[in-house]
């Protein structure tokens, strides 16, 4: 296939079309639409999610199938994969981009689409609590306010279309909570943010028509964005710098050479000089043959609307994206075409698409009970991972120090991901020790974790819960 023929920005599309999915499945994540009205039925042959059917057909990139040389290898097309991929390029080193699939047909493809601060579940009292006043200030900055311009940079220089949005919401479900959120905000403020608002009930509700909250935070430095417009835009700015991407080129081997790290699939090698970055959820450990696993795989579950009679304004009047602070919370952003996106839960094993639909709708018409018209036309479920102390895992490691990997993201992370993208390339360039501060962050290996996950999660969940129910003005959120 020609590419340069096929080279294209990502382009939005007023509203969300009926599509052929680009992979109808992405190892054992489904997707959901509406056919017809009243009327709910899987086909795996619809667009894959809501994001692709908002976007125009985009290009495709060919297998790897000949061996050949480069600087750097990156493995993996998600957010993190095409954020390293696109610095590497711009400093004008050598890059190869491996995809197993599809560009953002895993997690970053198929996420909520929320920009909120902190290092995946860590966020500002975390970094207290665990380091010095000075490099817990430095990272609160470094996955707060530079993550987030750094995606606004990347947007201007490419000019990419990307739905972005700015302010987040955080509402509370417990009268209780509001002093968490309070501390949670005087934490950032001590750190040097100061753009965290506390709301009350009142305050709260001119930003969101619901009667199940007790006030919440605006918080001026998240945001919200169109995360599949986004990694493919990262990719578009990679192939613009001279990257090269091949798809449906799943790893299955790194070995270490005297003459460079050799990444292997199934029908090509790559010898890399200068390294390998392992942008991936699941296949670290295993391509390392590692056993100090630190993460739990989970799935999660997200569904858009149909258009909202009378306008998302009626639900949401200013627009702002919302968390919630229930053990299992529910979060929500209005998108294109007066449609609302909403999502929630993390389980330890797939639910099928029709009790996630049920599920979906009816934390919807929870959280908006004067609505009872509210139905869902998308539905898909996702895969990410945790680590136990809610922090991302940055390692670097290998005979020369040069292969990095980073996981466990606990479904936040979309600003923080590009950031770390462009932090793994600052050290390999040698331009400042950002993703050294990551590295430093201990983590707590997990015997037998991810086979454990179907019932290690359920039980922590239900271990959550009676804590919850038994002092709940305490937050816990999963």
């Amino acid at each position: 296939m020609d590419i340069k023929n096929q080279f294209s920005k990502p382009q939005l599309i007023n509203d969300a079309k009926t599509l052929p999915a680009s992979d109808i499945s992405i190892n054992g994540d489904w997707n959901w639409v509406r056919q017809q009205e009243d009327t709910l039925k899987f086909d795996p042959g619809i667009a894959a999610n809501y994001y692709e059917s908002t976007l125009a057909p985009w290009m495709s990139f060919p297998p790897l199938e000949t061996d050949k040389q480069c600087e750097l290898v990156v493995i993996g097309g998600g957010l993190l994969g095409a954020s390293t991929a696109l610095h590497l390029a711009e400093a004008g080193i050598d890059t190869v981009l491996l995809e197993k699939n599809t560009v953002g047909s895993g997690a970053s493809g198929r996420n909520g689409g929320q920009l909120t601060p902190g290092l995946a579940r860590w966020e500002a009292e975390s970094m207290l609590e665990h380091l010095p006043e000075d490099e817990a200030r430095r990272l609160w900055r470094f996955t707060s306010a530079e993550a987030m311009s750094l995606i606004d940079d990347i947007a201007s220089r490419y000019q990419l279309q990307l739905d972005r949005q700015y302010g987040h919401l955080t509402a509370a479900v417990h009268p209780g909570h509001m002093n968490a959120l309070v501390q949670a905000a005087d934490a950032r403020k001590f750190l040097g943010d100061s753009q965290v608002t506390v709301l009350g009930n009142y305050q709260l509700q001119e930003h969101i028509h619901s009667d199940i909250y007790y006030g919440g935070v605006l918080d001026e430095c998240g945001g919200q964005i169109h995360s599949l417009a986004l990694n493919r835009g990262l990719i578009y700015g990679f192939m613009h710098n001279g990257g090269c991407v091949h798809e449906h080129s799943e790893v299955i081997k790194i070995e270490e050479t005297p003459a460079g790290t050799r990444v292997h699939t199934a029908s090509g090698v790559i010898t890399a000089t200068r390294g390998v970055v392992i942008a991936v959820h699941d296949a670290t450990h295993a391509l390392l043959n590692q056993n100090n696993a630190t993460t739990l795989p989970f799935y999660t579950y997200v569904g858009v609307t149909s258009p909202i009679d009378g306008g998302h304004q009626t639900l949401l009047p200013t627009g702002k994206p919302v968390y919630d602070t229930q053990l299992q919370i529910d979060y929500y952003r209005p998108v294109r075409n007066q449609r609302l996106l909403f999502g929630g839960q993390g389980t330890g094993m797939r639910w099928d698409n029709n009790r996630t639909v049920d599920y979906l709708t009816s934390r919807l018409r929870t959280v908006f009970s004067q609505r009872e018209d509210i139905e869902l036309d998308f539905a898909w479920s996702g895969t990410t991972d945790l680590t136990l102390n809610g922090a991302t895992d940055c390692r670097k490691s290998g005979l020369n120090s040069q292969i990095y990997s980073v996981h466990g993201w606990s479904g936040h992370g979309v600003a923080q991901t590009v950031r770390i993208g462009k932090a793994i390339t600052d050290d390999i360039t040698g331009r400042n020790d950002d993703f050294r501060m990551l590295t430093s962050i201990k983590h707590t290996s997990l015997l037998l974790g991810r086979q454990l996950a179907p019932v290690a999660i359920p039980l922590a969940k239900t271990l959550l819960g009676i804590s919850a129910k038994l002092t709940p003005g305490k937050m816990i959120s999963f």
